[in-house]
């Protein structure tokens, strides 16, 4: 008995291998994370992920050299360029041009200032020393910290210059005849950047923990914000008093984002707080090189002393900050996919422009316009407000895991007059494109699908041509979605926000059949349980009409949460409550009551068990758009021809939501059998049948079809011949 029962199931596992294998798949592209994996060339990305023509970009023709490493504006609008790894300084005029304006011993020109009377004064590294040129080729060591590194310098409102040093960490003031006093020793190692606030104060980001100090004209120094990284690379200001600080690094420890009031440290004076490792690069040049990824995040800090994080990235690290005063935006550069994003007013962040160079170095405003100093290449840039004419957006590939065909592409995009979109697709069995590949297909222009042609392969990758007539128009692009039929694999379960149609979660170690999510647990004995079960023990079912909803959160200050759950159907503006004070992160509902449609579901969590009526916090978040459909597929069209032993059957499966998934069909006493449509993939709303059969002696003269869709809805045709 046992033999059968275990051949019983290998065999159900293998039907049911097999029967996966035939269920087609869709690839879709349309949340701002999605279209973020991709690489953009003249293509911005708004934080709604809707993708539009970027700003236009004027290449200014720099100098040849190994990495631009400093830069500033006269207010003759002049420039001067700072170098490395050659210790050269560029003189770039009004018409672009650059010329050779100063040479200096050491290998990096990591820093430049102007002083009221017009001389500039460069920090050089390593063995560090600051310059003040007068002219082109007078210049003269100004004052020598003997320090490693300068890596920013700053004139103060009395006209003495602040310097930032490192390794051994520490700020010097040098006064107009170069004398010098160590007016600040960090704990840090280094001082990597300085600015002045709209007080006459000063703030310091360091290299080693990554702190931002306050030095106040009266001598007193405090830390404002310590950042989990291990540097603060860049600061900035608005016009409100709040400071942005760049930080990024190796996470040296764990660390709430939020600080109230961090207490003074101390009041300067020389050698007053001791050095405590860090990990920086030995060569200015080599932090401007290749990195390997490297966390990165932007915070700001307000004047009342409360932190918020505004953007964060595993493999995007911030080297420049800019505020825009004109847009009220915070723009900021980063390496090593040479992106420049900016943050608005509400929080929200968007992508402006993708370069070609691997970090982008330095951001200055230059009228309404933004200089970009790029390295990796070097590169020097006007980027301007208006937009430009024509971009390309370059998808990331999909691994299909084995040998796939394709469906078809299909997208959602606004063009307005004088605009065009086109796609185009390429497939090969290597993971990184290259010359094994096929060739670019033909441009698709219809949005609505068309059948992709690239040949059969294990991935896929597509791009996007932008292109316009105005400047004040560009293509407006939402979503694209690809369909494809893996061969012979079964398809694999992976972690996500709202299960399949169908799916629920019994309750674990339940008597009775309870399916997770229905009912609320009512006491804390009850929730304390709810929360031991996880979802990895708990069993899972089709039940039809259900829809599962999981979520993960957490408390920075432990509290206990509760969650609001509300529903809104796509081109609604109300949401509609499911659940309030819902204790569980996992909610389940019968979608049976709720006409078919697309809709969004709209979590609120709330940590008010733990807190005062009116004192607590609440943070919200949308799902992916989630297809409601219980309403069965048609046969159409049906047409049978019996030729002697032979059957020839055609006819239309048509559903009114939802693409049909697959159909069979049974001529006793033989087996159930898979059908596939005449243009050989199920991947539409309609689709168009033509089989035939062979029919036995002891065939019944009854057909009878089944037809299902992605939601799992079956229709039932049956038909004499």
């Amino acid at each position: 008995m046992k033999k059968i029962l275990i051949g019983l199931f290998a065999f159900l596992f293998f039907f049911a291998h097999v029967a996966l294998g035939v269920v087609p798949q869709k690839w879709e592209v349309r949340s701002k994370d999605d279209f973020l994996k991709g690489k953009f060339e003249g293509i911005s990305v708004s934080f709604d992920g809707i993708l539009s023509l970027s700003p236009r970009e004027e290449k200014i023709e720099g100098p040849s050299e190994e990495f631009y490493l400093s830069f500033l504006f006269t207010p003759e609008k002049v420039a001067y360029l700072g170098t490395g790894h050659e210790g050269k300084i560029y003189r770039i005029g009004k018409d672009g041009s650059s010329e050779l304006y100063f040479q200096a011993p050491e290998m990096d020109v990591t820093c430049l200032a102007l002083d009221k009377k017009g001389n500039l004064f460069a920090g050089t590294s390593p063995n560090g020393k600051i310059y003040k040129i007068t002219a082109k080729n007078k210049g003269d060591m100004f004052f020598n910290p003997n320090e490693k590194y300068i890596w920013d310098l700053l004139f103060t409102e009395e006209g003495s210059l602040l310097v930032a040093v490192g390794e051994s960490g520490g700020i010097y003031e040098i006064n107009q005849e170069g004398g010098g006093r160590l007016i600040l020793k960090a704990e840090q190692n280094h001082i990597l950047c300085l600015r002045m606030d709209r007080n006459g104060d000063f703030l310091a980001g360091t290299g080693g923990n990554g702190l931002l100090y306050h030095l106040s004209k009266a001598g007193k120094v405090s830390v404002l914000f310590e950042s989990p990284y291990e540097e603060i690379k860049s600061i900035a200001l608005d016009a409100e008093g709040n400071i942005y600080a760049a930080a990024g690094g190796t996470v040296t420890k764990a660390k709430k984002e939020e600080i109230a009031q961090t207490p003074t440290i101390s009041t300067i004076t020389e050698a007053e707080i001791m050095v405590t490792p860090s990990r920086i690069s030995t060569e200015a040049g080599q932090m401007a090189a290749s990195l390997q990824k490297e966390p990165g995040a932007l915070y700001r800090i307000e004047s009342s002393g409360m932190t918020k994080r505004l953007w964060t990235s595993s493999e995007e690290l911030i080297y420049t900050l800019l505020w825009n005063e004109g847009d009220r935006k915070i723009v900021f550069g980063t390496g090593n996919k040479g992106r420049i994003y900016a943050i608005d007013k509400d929080e929200k962040t968007s992508l402006l422009i993708q370069k070609s160079s691997e970090q982008v170095y330095s951001l200055l405003s230059y009228d309404s316009n933004i200089y970009v100093i790029s390295n990796n290449p070097p590169r020097l840039d006007f980027l301007y407000p208006e937009q430009r004419s024509a971009g390309e957006y370059l998808s990331s590939v999909l691994d299909a895991r084995t040998i796939s065909s394709w469906g078809k592409i299909s997208w959602e995009a606004d063009l307005s007059l004088g605009v065009t979109l086109q796609f185009q697709t390429r497939s090969g069995n290597l993971a990184e494109p290259n010359q094994s590949w096929s060739d670019w297909s033909p441009p698709y222009q219809k949005k609505e699908g068309e059948q992709i042609l690239s040949p059969k392969a294990r991935y896929v990758q597509f791009r996007a041509l932008f292109k316009t007539q105005s400047g004040k128009a560009s293509p407006l692009l939402q979503k694209v979605a690809l369909f494809y039929l893996q061969t012979n694999v079964a398809p694999e379960i992976s972690e996500l926000e709202l299960l399949a149609a169908n799916e629920v979660f019994l309750k674990p170690l339940e008597q009775e059949e309870v399916i997770w999510g229905i009912e609320r647990s009512v006491s804390e004995q009850e929730i304390k349980k709810e929360e031991a079960k996880t979802v990895a023990v708990a069993k899972k079912v089709e039940r039809k009409g259900f829809q599962t909803v999981t979520w993960k959160a957490d408390d920075e200050n432990e509290d206990s949460l509760s969650y609001t759950i509300t529903l809104k159907k796509e081109g609604e503006k109300e949401w509609r409550i499911l659940e309030e004070r819902w204790p569980d992160t996992l909610f389940a509902f019968d979608t049976v009551s709720f006409p078919d449609g697309i809709y969004f579901i709209k979590i609120v969590a709330s940590d008010l068990p733990s807190n005062p009526q009116g004192s607590e916090l609440r943070t919200e978040k949308t799902s992916q758009p989630l297809t409601i459909d219980n309403s069965a597929p048609l046969i159409k069209n049906f047409l049978a021809q019996r030729d002697k032993d032979k059957l020839d059957v055609t006819f239309q499966a048509e559903d009114s939501f939802s693409y049909i998934k697959e159909v069979k069909y049974l001529v006793r006493p033989d087996d159930w059998r898979v059908v596939f449509p005449e243009d050989g993939i199920c991947d539409s709303k309609q689709e168009s049948f033509k089989i035939r059969v062979s029919l036995s002696l002891k065939s019944d003269n009854l057909i009878t079809l089944r037809v299902k869709d992605s939601h799992g809805n079956i229709g039932v045709y049956r038909q004499s011949f």
